[in-house]
């Protein structure tokens, strides 16, 4: 990990120039940038390792100083100082996904460089992609079809060091500066290979009710990805884990969000005194659970409750002992969702007009908890059972789009105490959480996800890493690119397109990026019109 001295890197715009590495003061990873328009990966390399050869498809030539009074230090993502203009400062941080360490062998090292051509292929493609060996008919993509398969099934991702790259990025933030995290699970459908390891079977919703569900074998990926704020298709991901038959999914993705914190943490994207990040789940997750399962971390957790859903209020202060004795309850009189004479009065209550939904009537009560049991999830538990309290979410619309039934909406927070402002921002972020669904979208149906008919899960995960980061630059890119629209869409401004229309214009990000002469002298970039506006 970077901590903040200087690593210069400098190298010469020929296919046979070697990487150079200035003294540190302290080991630590070299970051080798490529131009993000013929492949946008980097290679992590150790500093006592064998130097190898830059590959000929290397786009620019880098001079680059990590400073110490940049923010982003902490990872080469801001590589260049403030005077730099805008064209070659995003040209950078689009460079900053790292993807593959120096291998023994030079089979693995090309397995390598074929899967940073593939993440090419899957930016600069015309439309969708169908199959991964369309990639290789790319004019960006320069090897064959059997490379292709070769680095999926025996290539090599470093995914810690991807993790941490990922995380060292300017993540988006809600309206009071706090990361919002969303997880969920979606599903990679394998019906058709009885000889792929470690299938499940994945609940797939029926387009004509719930009667129409179908369990269909697959690979279940989860996701964790963070939110931006206001309507849009954006998020960043951070990660993807595969869940196994033999895993507990709330305790393996406890340990996946605990990692995800851990790293935001590491690379100065949460410091002491900022706001608790927010970690939202959906309803097929037991919140209080996952709070438990999360303690000790600097997070809040947020997550939808089923409508049927029996909990416990706070006993009475001061509690009065009956007659006959006996020692105070633990917990209070009962709180049925579907029982508003139980409820009581709210402890907070807004209302506010929406555009879409009409005017949303919101109320909260504090310290709601869970009456736990030795049984299910807490059945191997030592000791008491834990008191989880936490602030109930009743969210009521007047109606919804597409002209669906508006029904309620429960959600549980880890925090206590919320004044009204507090409750209105949680349920907000949570809406945000359903920004992850138009991701799965684009994943699957622009990038090709789901389309490889891959044996083993291995290079099921190697193919999801690769998605990943090419969705990352996307992102990362999506001031830079220009609006190539079809005549039916209409103008976006700059920063506003939809992935899949800066997708549509990564290709001819090239001759707009920055490019550097021989040695580490720099040239004079002239922007683009439409990066000027």
């Amino acid at each position: 990990m970077y901590d903040g001295k200087a690593v210069h890197l400098s190298t010469a715009d020929r296919p046979d120039t070697t990487i150079a590495q200035a003294s540190t003061g302290e080991p630590g990873p070299i970051l080798i940038t490529q131009c993000p328009c013929v492949g946008g990966v980097s290679h992590l390399l150790d500093p006592h390792a064998r130097i190898r050869k830059v590959p000929q498809d290397l786009g620019v030539v880098l001079d680059v100083r990590l400073l110490e009074t940049s923010p982003l230090t902490r990872y080469a993502v801001d590589l260049f100082r403030d005077a730099v203009d805008v064209v070659r400062h995003h040209a950078m941080h689009i460079g900053g996904v790292g993807l593959s360490v120096p291998v023994a062998t030079a089979r693995h090292e090309v397995d390598d460089d074929a899967q940073f051509v593939a993440g090419r292929g899957q930016l600069c493609a015309d439309g969708p992609v169908k199959t991964p060996v369309d990639l290789t008919l790319t004019a960006e993509h320069r090897r064959g079809h059997g490379a292709m398969y070769e680095a999926l099934n025996g290539g090599n991702v470093d995914v810690p060091r991807l993790r941490q790259v990922l995380a060292g990025l300017p993540q988006p933030e809600v309206a009071d500066g706090r990361l919002v995290l969303a997880v969920d699970v979606t599903h990679w459908l394998r019906p058709d290979a009885p000889t792929s390891a470690d299938r499940l079977f994945c609940h797939v919703y029926g387009r004509s009710g719930r009667s129409s569900d179908q369990f269909v074998p697959g690979w279940p990926y989860s996701f964790v990805a963070a939110l931006e704020s206001g309507r849009t298709s954006w998020c960043q991901i951070l990660e993807a884990l595969r869940l196994g038959p033999a895993d507990d999914v709330a305790e393996v993705t406890a340990d996946q969000v605990r990692r995800v914190v851990t790293d935001l943490i590491e690379m100065g994207r949460w410091k002491p005194g900022d706001h608790d990040i927010l970690v939202v789940f959906d309803a097929g997750y037991d919140a209080p659970r996952m709070a438990h399962l999360l303690a000790g971390l600097p997070v809040e957790v947020r997550g939808r409750m089923r409508t049927d859903r029996v909990m416990r209020k706070p006993v009475p202060v001061p509690w009065i002992s009956p007659p006959q004795g006996g020692r105070p309850p633990k917990h209070g009189k009962e709180f049925r969702f579907a029982k508003p004479d139980s409820w009581g009065d709210p402890d907070a209550e807004t209302m506010q007009v929406t555009d879409g939904y009409g005017t949303a009537r919101v109320m909260a009560w504090d310290r709601i908890r869970p009456r736990l049991t030795t049984r299910s999830a807490w059945i191997d538990h030592t000791g008491e059972l834990p008191v989880i309290e936490g602030t109930l979410i009743r969210l009521e619309v007047d109606r919804l789009p597409g002209g669906h039934d508006p029904l309620p909406v429960w959600l549980w927070s880890s925090a206590i105490g919320l004044s009204g402002e507090d409750v209105d921002l949680r349920w907000q972020a949570f809406l945000r959480r359903f920004d992850l669904e138009h991701t799965f979208r684009m994943i699957k149906q622009t990038l090709g996800w789901t389309r490889p008919k891959l044996r083993t899960p291995a290079a099921a995960d190697r193919w999801t890493w690769l998605i990943i980061a090419a969705h990352t630059q996307l992102r990362l890119a999506r001031t830079l690119v220009a609006d190539l629209r079809r005549p039916w869409e209409r103008p976006a401004e700059l920063g506003r397109l939809t992935p899949a229309r800066v997708r549509r214009g990564f290709r001819n990000l090239r001759p707009n990026l920055p490019r550097l002469s021989h040695g580490s002298c720099t040239v004079k970039v002239k922007r683009a019109a439409w990066a000027c506006d």
